[in-house]
This record gives structure tokens, sequence and C-alpha cells, in this order.
């Protein structure tokens, strides 16, 4: 009887042995991937911060018309689309991270969501790397409408046309430049173009009179000079766009990953393109510019 109570007890004593034994190197993997998971969400918070800089930098830019609205309402969404995908994120690792004790059953969950996180902080701070890299870049090329247009003309010659690569060289460099870049990454590409007019009075009666009168489409009516001002550094930033597309049409061998480009053009009339000069005159060759922005995003 008490051999068998003495075999009974040795079993007992094995059995937790082995168990003490096979859990220590099971808790210590735990422990490890924790701390993985907990350096993973230190870097996920610094990603963060860097979005809400970016966030100031890219507000910045936009009121200085540097950046143009569409492409910093984009980069806003991108960066507010971020900034809740690491929230999320965060949020799920504090809630493993913070157990105090992992079953078993859930080890594996615990490495999955190692792996997991790991591969989205690396799609996000590429994400946040690309932004920083276009925030940083001058997407805004000025186009002086008295080199590129005849006075009262809204097209430009047969000569400019032939030179009008020097004035996009910078803008399609750029953008080559993100192309080439990042060829495994779909990229989607903004183009726009906003021109600007001084506050000189268009004559009434005149060709250029009627050709903006016929183009805002008024019937019986009188248009405003800052009607026909706007209409007519519209009609002009229509034409820088024709031209940019023309110019850039199968320019790129490695533009496969451009999912979508998106064209703008905008007048802006005779408001001041510069927010930073303060002593614009009526007729100043300084008003009359055709801004074109660019940007580039990841999709």
């Amino acid at each position: 009887m008490r051999t068998n109570y003495l075999q009974y007890f040795i079993i007992i004593l094995c059995t937790a042995a082995a168990c003490l034994f096979s859990c220590a190197p099971q808790k210590k993997a735990v422990t490890s991937v924790k701390n993985e998971i907990k350096a993973v969400v230190n870097q996920l918070n610094n990603q963060s911060k860097s979005l809400d800089e970016l966030d100031v930098k890219r507000k910045n830019k936009q009121e200085l018309n540097q950046i143009d609205d569409t492409a910093g309402l984009r980069i806003q969404q991108f960066i507010g689309n971020t900034r809740q995908e690491i929230i999320k994120l965060v949020d799920q690792n504090s809630v493993l991270i913070g157990e105090t004790v992992i079953k078993k059953e859930d080890w594996e969950k615990l490495r999955d969501a190692l792996a997991l996180s790991q591969d989205k902080l690396k799609k996000i701070t590429y994400e946040v790397t690309f932004i920083n890299d276009l925030i940083s870049r001058n997407t805004v090329v000025k186009l002086d409408q008295d080199v590129l247009f005849e006075p009262g003309e809204y097209t430009v010659t047969s000569k400019v046309a032939t030179t009008i690569g020097s004035f996009f060289e910078p803008a399609a460099k750029e953008i080559d430049y993100f192309v080439k870049k990042n060829p495994e990454f779909p990229l989607s590409i903004v183009i726009t173009a906003k021109g600007y007019a001084d506050g000189t009075s268009i004559a009434e009666g005149g060709k250029l009179y009627n050709d903006l009168k016929e183009r805002l489409r008024l019937t019986g009516q009188t248009p405003d000079q800052k009607e026909l001002n706007k209409e007519l550094s519209r009609a002009r930033a229509e034409e820088v766009i024709s031209l940019f597309k023309k110019f850039t049409t199968g320019r790129s061998s490695d533009g496969g990953n451009i999912k979508n480009i998106l064209y703008i053009y905008e007048g802006k009339g005779d408001t001041y393109p510069d927010k930073n000069i303060a002593d614009y005159k009526t007729n100043d060759a300084r008003r009359r510019v055709v801004l074109l922005f660019w940007s580039v995003f990841p999709e």
C-alpha cells in the first residue's frame, strides 16, 4: 500500500516538475513577445506625433499658397486616416500587453498580433516618410504669363509651345522622382493650375472682351471687370493644363504604378498669388502668373 502511495507521489512530483520546466520557457517567450509589441506601440506613437507635425507644415504651406487646396485636403485626409489606423492598432495592442496572464490557446493570437503590428508599422512608416518628403519639396512652379502669353491672349503661340518643356521640366522631374522611387506602390497624381490676373480693366467691345463674354455664356448681361479677369485667368490656367498634358504624355517609362491622374484648372482673377507680397500694384506683372501645383499620393 505504501509502495502505491509512493509511486503516486513520485508521479505527481514528476508531472509538476515537467509543467514547471515546460511553462518557464513559454512564460519567458510571452514576456519577450509582449516587449516587442510594446516597442511597436512606442514606434506607432512616435509616428502619430510625426503626423501632427506634418499636418502643421501642410497647413502653413497651404496658407502661403505653396500647396493647392485639393492637394492640401487630400494630404489632410491621408494624415487623418493614418492617424486613426495608428489609434486602432495601439488600442488593440494595449489590451494584449496589459493582460497579466496569456492562456495557452491565446499564445498564437499574441504572436499573430505581433506579426500584424510589425507589418502595419512598416506600411505606416513608409506613408509618413512619403508625405514628409512630399510636403518638404517644392510642389509649385510659377509661370509668368507675360512670357507665355501675348497681351490679350490666352493661348500660346506655336513658338512658345515648342519650348514649353523648359517651363514644365521642374515639375515633371519631381513627379518622375516619386514614381521611380516607389515602383511597387500604386500612386495617384493631382496636377492643378491656378491662373491670376492683374486689376487692369478689359476694354468693352474688343476681341478679348467678346471672347471672354462668350466663354462666360452670359446672355443679355454685361460682365463686370472682376468676372472678365477671372475668366481670363481661368482660360490661361486651362491652356497650361492642356500643354502640361501633352508634355507629360508617355514621358515616364516607370509610370505603370500610376493609378490615377487628376487635372484641375481654376481662375483666381485679380486676387493676389503671393500673400508675402504686400505692395502689389494694379498693373503688376507679379500678379500675372499661372501657378502649376503637383502632388503625388500613395493609394
